[in-house]
């Protein structure tokens, strides 16, 4: 995608290198310096430093050359991680309602700072000036709809963390549909439905129950031991390394919820236009939240409505794909297949990039496997300790925007540095990246 450009980071901060690293996976080369040694900051930029808390300035949007020519990130000095999470507002959506908020683990803050340092320098250079905070973006949904933290229960109220017989589980029961499936997971029986669930997962091993789970459809995961199958946040297959973008190309938006919107709407804000579709029998399934929140991800977007059920509805969805440039869903993979859609043959004969957003991956054995935003941290990892050393949610749903701000990262990679190719984006890959550590350093 990259291959060719280069670009400069400058400063010392984590976030900064963060985002130089993940440049550097999708084929740039990155060079870091402690001062930016560049005399002037692109004067029509304005007070760039004064916009939004952690973002950097950008500087000369042409590729290759010295690196005197390069796009540059001017990282920010770091600030320590739980300061940096409680600024955010994240910290006061993690820990028990009656208890202390607690911190994220490790440099969780200053790796989601450091995608949307990505996401703003990638937009520059696509043409688009936008100051992009991620932290901000994580904890929007909360700020919006007036969600609070809710220990071993989800802020959105959908997951919970119960234990089992060998650690912990995260359950989500995040669709109507999810409660009518719990008897064939845990049997029937009086009492509220997490309660059986509870009791359930109780008596079983993580493994157990997990695997039962799974097979319906449901939403499991085993806390912290899922583990990356590499490790970057996407896999990007290529197709073509020299089909090229038009200047305003055309993003198709076939995801729903979290992720997908907002990289979909990421893009729009980098210089996309952006249609948005939706099926009659099944909207949207963010409609049934915060109608702000929705309108934050999706106002600015063209719309179509297609019964995907009918021949007419997936004729009209096929002419919308080769109209594309890049397409955005977040359906398992046989969702695609059931419409009659060859992903990888629109990829390679269409030239068109297809940014697929899954819970664990689009190949087997894991293509059909169902999560969402809070399970999906979970089982990475990504969950705050409590004085108690168990674990509570960290954030809101956190898989889904840390995945929107990192397929966004690859988007607009798509779009500045052209080629055809399928990105696959796992919630729970992306996730356990922001666990890396110092291997995120380039």
């Amino acid at each position: 995608m990259l291959h060719g450009w280069r670009f400069l980071v400058t400063g010392t901060g984590v976030a900064g290198a963060y985002a130089g690293r993940l440049l550097h996976l999708l084929g740039a080369e990155v060079a870091r310096t402690q001062t930016c040694g560049i005399a002037a900051l692109d004067e029509g930029q304005g007070s760039w430093n004064g916009k939004i808390a952690g973002l950097a300035g950008i500087i000369d949007n042409n590729p290759g050359g010295s690196w005197g020519e390069a796009p540059v990130v001017v990282a920010p000095p770091e600030r320590p991680p739980a300061q940096a999470w409680a600024e955010s507002g994240l910290m006061a959506l993690s820990g028990d309602p009656d208890g202390p908020p607690l911190a994220a683990p490790g440099w969780t803050a200053s790796y989601i700072r450091g995608a949307g340092l990505a996401v703003s320098l990638l937009a520059r250079v696509a043409g688009a000036r936008i100051d992009v905070d991620g932290l901000a973006l994580a904890a929007q949904r909360a700020a919006l709809a007036g969600l609070r933290r809710a220990g071993h229960t989800s802020v959105g109220g959908a997951c919970r963390l119960l234990r089992s017989s060998d650690g912990w589980l995260a359950v989500s029961l995040a669709r109507p549909d999810d409660f009518h499936l719990l008897p064939a997971w845990v049997g029937d029986g009086p009492g509220h439905p997490w309660e059986r669930v509870a009791a359930h997962v109780a008596s079983v091993s993580s493994r157990e129950s997990t695997a039962t789970a799974q097979l319906l459809g449901l939403a499991a995961a085993p806390v912290g031991r899922h583990r990356p199958r590499r490790l970057t946040p996407w896999h990007v297959d290529t197709s073509s390394s020299t089909h090229r973008r038009p200047a305003r190309p055309v993003v198709l938006d076939l995801s729903s919820l979290w992720a997908g919107p907002l990289a979909s709407e990421l893009l729009r804000l980098g210089g996309a236009r952006v249609i948005k579709v939706e099926s009659v029998s099944r909207p949207d399934g963010a409609r049934r939240g915060s109608p702000a929140f929705f309108d934050a991800l999706n106002a600015g977007k063209e719309r179509v409505v297609l019964d995907l059920e009918a021949d007419a509805g997936r004729q009209r969805l096929v002419e919308l794909l080769h109209l594309a440039d890049l397409v955005v869903e977040s359906s398992r993979p046989r969702v695609m297949r059931h419409w009659g859609i060859d992903v990888e043959a629109l990829v390679q004969d269409a030239g068109l990039t297809w940014i697929g957003i899954t819970g664990y991956g689009r190949k087997p054995p894991n293509e059909q496997r169902v999560a969402f935003g809070d399970d999906a941290a979970a089982a990475a990892g990504v969950v705050s300790t409590a004085p108690d050393g168990d674990p509570r949610f960290c954030g809101d749903a956190l898989a889904d925007p840390v995945t929107g701000l990192h397929a966004a990262v690859a988007g607009l990679a798509a779009m500045v540095g052209g080629g055809a190719h399928l990105i696959d984006v796992a919630l729970a890959d992306v996730s356990a990246h922001l666990l890396l550590g110092a291997d995120a350093a380039p």
